[in-house]
Formats: C-alpha cells, structure tokens, sequence
C-alpha cells in the first residue's frame, strides 16, 4: 500500500516507500567510520586497521593476531570502547526518539526532552547529588534517580493531560508537559540553591558527557533501549498512517490513542534510560531527523530506521569532538550539540513556518 499525504515538514507529498539501499549502506559506512574515529582518536593515536585487527582478534574461529600491546588494547578496549558504544547507544535513541515524537504529534519542532522528561531526569540527578555522599554510592544512585525522575515527570504529564479529558489529544499533551516540566525545573532550582556546594557537579551533569562512563553503565540501559528502539522501528508504517491525521488514521482502521500511547511510551523509556547516563543532551533529536528529511525522505518508514543509525554516529563523532576541542580538557557533549543544534532549530523553525504550521 503507498499512503500519500501532505508533509507537515515540506510542502510536498509523502510516499511511503521502503528504504533507499544506498542510503542504508551509506548510513552504516558512516557509523562505522565514526566508531572507528572514537575508538583511534585521543592523546594516544592508533590507526584503523589495528583496532579492526584486535576486534577481529576475538571472533571465534578467524585466525587474526592483534598487532595492539597492552597498554593500547587497554587504552581501546577499556578507556575508549565503552564510551563510543555508550555514545552511540545514546545518539541512536534520542535521534529515533526525536523521529517518534515528531511523528506522533505531527510537529517537526518536537524532540525528546518532551513531557517533562528532562525536567524530570535533571530533578533526580539534582536530588541524588545533593543528598547522596560518594560513600552512599552516589555512582549508582545518579542514573537510577536521573531515570525515575524522567519517568515520573511523563507520568505526571500523562495524568494531567487524562484529567482535562485530552490525553489523546497531542496539544494537550504538549501543554501538560510544559507545564509538569515548569514545575519540576522549579523544585530544582530550589534545590539547588538550598545545596548550593554541589551546584558545580549539578551543573556539570546537566550538560551532559560521557567522559565518566564504563561497560557498567553500557549494561544498565542497553536493555531499556534495545527494547525502545525496536518498538519504534516496527511502527514506522503507522507514523506514516498518523501524518493523514487522526480522522483518516482511524477510518484505516487504527486504533490512533493506543498507537500514539504505544510510541510515545517506547520514546520516553529509551530518552530516560539515555538521559539517565549521559545527561541532558539537546538537539540529537532535531538535527538527525530533518537531516535525513532534507537528503532523503519524509516518509518514516525511512526517516525512523536511519534515524537510528545515522543519530549514533553523530553522537559518537560530536563526543570526539567535545574531548579533543580544548585538549586536554573536555567540553561538556551538550554544548558541543548546542553550537550545531541551535542554528539547526532556527532553519527548522523558518522551514515550518514557510510551509504554514
């Protein structure tokens, strides 16, 4: 079946059409290449084929010798491995999540930081630092709290936008958040000047990094986020179904609240399980997208899957920007993603607006 609509984000129609295969292959070239660059770039420089060499190193049954010595396996393996991965973990969900949001609500400005979720995740994280000592084991009570902070802040919003009889409706959700969220950035706020000795480390997180990560924290959202980003690839076809409208949506057949509920939910649990370990980090979820929207479709049964790979390789490439800028200090990733993001948002928003949302 080819669905035709009019594009919310280009004054032209949307075919629903499978995924281009260049694009495909061009998309994987590039996060393979970003890993690689995040894997050899640093104070310690090691070329692409040694690395491939020492992965192939571990593949049952390949007789291939690494040519890495320990120091630089270890420096790879160790020190750069978990970090790249994690980034990549974290681009691909807040750009698929970006993607979802934007199709579900019909608005190319939407990105995950919706429904209170960052304001939620940021209280947590502000809670957890303010309180918890290093000898509490505040290590592992960060991205626990920063992650049931984000969920209960899309549940408060959630509830709100049901209570005024709205939770279908996608400006009332909207507004819900906003307002969940204005909240939430209040009592944060208030903590932070009651804790004002930790506002430095608060701040610090809230700018999002990945300097501090390790195989731990890979472990600890993977999960959240495999089963999220499935969830959001399989109903690709039905955002293409939603961008009809809600009344054409539903005289196919579709059940549009269950639908709208389903991705929404998926994005949320992937944002807060990203966010819960990198921090806030804005702008993946606007940049990835409508980049794909702009070089090769609108349709989401293209823009949802390359989101997802073309979103890790960014975040990947963003952080070894952020880590080699100012060597050897570090910029925080999220201002690295602001100073392309903001100007990115401000081109969306004159695209929107020529088009008449």
């Amino acid at each position: 079946m080819t669905l035709e609509a009019t594009s919310p984000f280009a004054g032209e129609s949307v075919k629903a059409r499978g995924l281009p295969v260049r694009w495909v292959a061009g998309s994987l070239l590039f996060l393979a290449v970003s890993l690689l660059v995040g894997l050899g770039v640093g104070p310690v420089h090691i070329g692409p084929i040694p690395i491939l060499e020492s992965a192939l190193s571990y593949v049952p049954f390949l007789d291939v010798h690494s040519h890495l010595s320990a120091v630089e396996g270890a420096i790879v393996w160790q020190l750069r491995a978990p970090r790249v991965v994690l980034g990549a973990l974290v681009g691909g969900m807040l750009a698929v999540a970006g993607s979802a949001y934007q199709g579900v609500f019909r608005n190319p400005l939407a990105d995950p930081y919706l429904l209170g979720v960052a304001a939620g995740a940021g209280l947590g994280a502000t809670l957890a630092i303010s309180f918890a000592s290093a000898q509490d084991g505040t290590g592992l009570l960060l991205p626990l709290a920063a992650f049931g902070g984000a969920a209960i802040g899309v549940v408060l919003a959630y509830v709100l936008g049901r209570s005024v009889g709205g939770a279908g409706s996608t400006g009332t959700l909207l507004l819900a958040g906003v307002t969940v969220a204005a909240f939430m950035t209040a009592m944060q706020t208030f903590v932070q000047q009651e804790r004002s000795q930790t506002l430095q480390e608060v701040y610090a997180w809230l700018l999002g990094g990945l300097s501090l990560e390790t195989w731990h924290d890979v472990a600890l959202c993977s999960p959240y986020i495999a089963v999220s980003a499935v969830t959001i690839v399989l109903h690709r076809r039905l955002l293409d179904v939603l961008s009809l409208g809600d009344e054409e949506a539903a005289s196919l057949g579709v059940d549009v609240r269950r639908v709208r509920l389903v991705i929404v939910a998926a994005a949320t649990l992937g944002t807060s399980a990203a966010v819960a370990v990198s921090g806030l980090i804005g702008f993946v979820g606007i940049i990835v997208p409508h980049t794909i929207r702009l070089l090769v479709t609108t349709s989401y049964r293209a823009v949802v899957p390359l989101s997802l790979v073309v979103g890790a390789g960014f975040l990947v490439l963003t952080d070894v920007l952020a880590r080699t800028i100012l060597s050897p200090s570090e910029l925080p990733i999220g201002v690295v993603t602001a100073f392309f993001g903001a100007p990115f948002f401000a081109v969306v928003l004159r695209r929107s607006r020529a088009v008449g949302m």
